[in-house]
């Protein structure tokens, strides 16, 4: 169990903390210069190591979540765990959802027009991704 949250929380931190980076300190940089390459050049290079980030964490995250949840009970509401679960994998699935709407509709067209619109789409994620990290330590200790 213990390396199985070693490796959720390292994912965690390369993708929350990636896109942290990128909403902080290269984005604004972005948008007052209208530079798509900007956003492209990080794109480029967190992507290498970001997805398999994220790919451990949904991994992990499963594997952990039917240690504490048999997964028959998934479906269920019956208790802060299972109501912790389905706020995580909301936020992965909006996140996921997010990544394939600005992979092939944003990206490939990424221009200054658009420019606004991947910003919606990488401050959104940043949120989510926080959001994971708050649910994840709620789960963990109850009520975080």
């Amino acid at each position: 169990m213990k390396w199985l949250i070693l490796v959720h929380v390292l994912g965690a931190s390369v993708w929350v903390g990636g896109h942290l980076i990128l909403s902080i300190g290269f984005l604004p940089r972005a948008l007052q210069s209208k530079d798509i390459s900007i956003i492209t050049g990080f794109e480029k290079s967190f992507e290498r190591i970001g997805i398999p980030a994220l790919l451990a964490q949904i991994i992990t995250g499963l594997w952990m979540a039917s240690l504490y949840i048999p997964p028959r009970q998934w479906f269920s509401l019956a208790s802060v765990h299972h109501q912790y679960l389905w706020i995580k994998v909301s936020l992965v699935l909006g996140t996921i959802a997010l990544a394939i709407h600005a992979r092939f509709f944003i990206i490939p067209r990424l221009s200054e027009k658009n420019l606004p619109s991947m910003a919606f789409h990488i401050v959104l994620v940043t949120v989510f991704a926080l959001g994971l990290v708050l649910t994840g330590l709620s789960f963990r200790f109850i009520y975080f």
